[in-house]
């Protein structure tokens, strides 16, 4: 129903404009050559932004119904006996069918590069979180099956190291199948994100707590406003964010010293900075940075676990739900910087 509307209204607002425009020429300019010159447009432009045969054949209709009406001798009158009457429906009947054609192929075209393009992308998705999971998977079997079978024979200080191990392995898989979990439900569209004002500095000391919790020798640098800043959002899922930029530079900025945190006020827009002063951001992974599908393996700083780009694509999918933008560049000094804007609440900042 809606994409009916959207098509009704398209083709009775240009068949009305022109309509309209026939009597400017005709009352105002005493220009007649050009009035059926300007449906004929009229019909090409409803027969291209249209869906199918069915509007641009209508507007055809009513394009020669009105010529013949209001710009035809004797005027206001339907008269079709005139021949050239006749061959302005003929002329404008095939630009309708020609371009409503040509428009349609041209859809569905795009459709189905479109389909084929997002399965390639679930394909190499599928294909990457499959090996991401069996490394951790492995190591937890291996370390479990070793406590079982060599109980005994292990210290206290093998057994602490191995169980130590795979708390590890099972708390990054979890937060994997959290992110997961995340970009589907946000994709299918089967979550509606409820905002909520949350003041800067409370969701700032949350993302603090949860990232010292899993790394708790690396210092953040923090360069906050000094006022207080309310953003409405989905608290959660924008902690959720932060986190994961935070952490996508523990596991691939090599040789990095210092990690900042920093947001500033832009034209209503809070704009959250994470960069690092470490290797940087290979060109080849900059393209499928945001898309779940990281392009170069190889390019890892902790071999033993690859996230594959999750965090990061289900990063670009929650901030686009909340209406923002995100990415990434290669700092000129270093390292790499990560952004991301959201839109403040106005009011509650200004009171």
């Amino acid at each position: 129903m809606k994409k009916l509307c959207k098509n009704a209204a398209i083709m009775v607002g240009v068949v009305l404009l022109t309509y309209a425009l026939g009597f400017l020429l005709r009352d105002v300019f005493d220009v007649w050559e050009h009035i059926t010159t300007a449906f004929v447009f009229a019909v090409f432009l409803v027969a291209l932004l249209t869906d199918g045969y069915v509007w641009g054949i209508l507007s055809t209709f009513s394009a020669v119904l009105l010529i013949n009406y209001a710009f035809t001798y004797p005027y206001f009158d339907v008269n079709f006996s005139a021949t050239e009457s006749l061959f302005s429906a003929a002329v404008m009947m095939v630009i309708a069918l020609l371009t409503s054609g040509i428009t349609t192929q041209l859809k569905r075209w795009k459709t189905l590069k479109a389909e084929g393009e997002m399965e390639r992308m679930r394909a190499n998705l599928l294909r990457a979180v499959s090996h991401d999971l069996r490394t951790p998977l492995t190591t937890i079997y291996g370390a479990s099956s070793s406590i079982l079978e060599n109980y005994d024979k292990l210290t206290d200080t093998q057994k602490t190291r191995m169980i130590g191990g795979i708390q590890e392995d099972a708390d990054w898989l979890i937060r994997m199948v959290e992110n997961l979990l995340s970009i589907t439900r946000i994709d299918s569209g089967n979550v509606k994100l409820i905002k909520t004002p949350i003041v800067l500095d409370e969701l700032i000391d949350a993302v603090l707590l949860k990232f010292k919790k899993r790394y708790p020798a690396q210092t953040v640098t923090l360069d906050l406003p000094d006022t207080v800043i309310v953003i409405p959002m989905d608290a959660l899922l924008i902690e959720q964010v932060i986190v994961n930029m935070l952490e996508n530079v523990m596991h691939h900025a090599k040789d990095f010293t210092t990690l900042t945190l920093r947001v500033k006020m832009q034209d209503g827009w809070a704009v959250f900075e994470i960069e690092d002063d470490g290797c940087g951001i290979a060109k080849e992974r900059m393209e499928h940075l945001f898309t779940g599908f990281n392009a170069a393996a190889a390019d890892k700083a902790d071999v033993h676990k690859r996230n594959a780009g999750i965090g990061l694509s289900v990063c670009a999918t929650i901030i686009k739900a909340h209406g923002g933008t995100v990415c990434a560049e290669n700092r000129k000094t270093g390292g790499a910087l990560f952004r991301f804007k959201l839109e403040t609440d106005e009011a509650e900042n200004h009171e």
